[in-house]
Formats: structure tokens, C-alpha cells, sequence
């Protein structure tokens, strides 16, 4: 079996200043809650055994700060190709994932994250809020297998929820 996590990034800070939207920072409130998603998956004992974020600067703080908080031990890339992308070529860096990986955390942004959950487990419409993860399970030995509409919806968390979960 395949799991793949799907993390947005937390909150962004609008009003700093930055030059280019790949500049884009977390505020104080998404620095918690990346820190507090990083606890949870821990504490869930779904910690993940490699990570692959967006080069936006929310994207890969988000990333860090959950890796750091969880205290995950397991690499992390950034890649160009999770900024801007649609489902189809998301499904393709899903489908180069090593074999030995049985849990892919992948951190980005909307409005791909929900097209593309959507669509991997079907037909549904999701609604992706900052923070919140997805894990969809696939019932396949290779990632290249993994196709639209071949996963299952396991959990869909939303940070607040954590909280109330006593996950952080």
C-alpha cells in the first residue's frame, strides 16, 4: 500500500513585504500551525518517510517547521514542479517517487490540492483551508500505480481540529 499526505501550506502574511509571490512568508498563526501539524502526524504514527515541498517560501517554512516540530526523520526536497502545476502533473511527481517510500508528504498550494484529492479519490469537491492535510491511501505496490479515482479518503484534518483532537 501507497499513502500519500497532502499538506497546504499554512497561512501567509499578505501584508509583509515581498517582491515576488514565491517570497511570500507565514505569519505568526501559520508558524503555529505547521509546527502543530508536524506534532500531530507524530503523535498519529503517520510521520512520513520523505517529503516534497513547493519552492513558494510559505510552502517550504510550512515544511520545515512541521518536519523540526515533529521531529520527522525523513528527507525533504523542494521541487519547482509543485508551484503553479495542476493534477496531472502533481500525479507525475507522485508517480516518481521511490519505491521504498510508503508515506509521501507533499506540501503546496490551492487551488491544485483540492482538484487533485478530488479527483484521486473520485469525483469529489473538497474545500483545502491553510494547514489542513489529506491522506489518501492506494491499495498498490508502486507509485507509478497510482491513477484518479484509485484512492481512498482516510482522514481530511484541519488545524483547529487538532487542537480540539488534542493533537498538538
Amino acid at each position: 500500500m501507497k499513502t500519500l499526505i497532502l499538506l497546504r501550506h499554512a497561512k501567509s502574511d499578505w501584508e509583509s513585504e515581498w517582491d515576488d509571490d514565491l517570497q511570500r512568508p507565514l505569519t505568526k498563526r501559520g508558524r503555529k500551525a505547521a509546527a502543530r501539524v508536524g506534532r500531530s502526524l507524530s503523535m498519529l504514527g503517520q510521520a512520513p518517510d520523505f517529503a516534497l515541498s513547493s519552492p513558494a517560501e510559505r510552502a517550504r517554512s510550512t515544511l520545515e517547521l512541521a518536519c523540526r516540530e515533529g521531529r520527522w526523520d525523513c528527507p525533504a526536497e523542494v521541487s519547482s514542479r509543485l508551484y503553479e502545476a495542476g493534477p496531472t502533473e502533481v500525479l507525475a511527481l507522485v508517480h516518481a517517487q521511490d519505491e521504498d517510500h510508503e508515506i509521501v508528504l507533499m506540501t503546496g498550494h490551492e487551488p491544485v490540492f483540492s482538484s487533485l484529492a478530488g479527483r484521486l479519490i473520485g469525483s469529489a469537491r473538497i474545500r483545502f483551508p491553510t494547514a489542513a492535510m489529506i491522506r489518501i491511501d492506494f491499495q498498490c505496490q508502486h507509485w507509478r500505480d497510482v491513477d484518479f479515482g484509485a484512492g481512498e479518503l482516510v482522514w481530511f484534518l484541519v488545524p483547529r481540529l487538532l487542537g480540539k483532537l488534542g493533537l498538538d
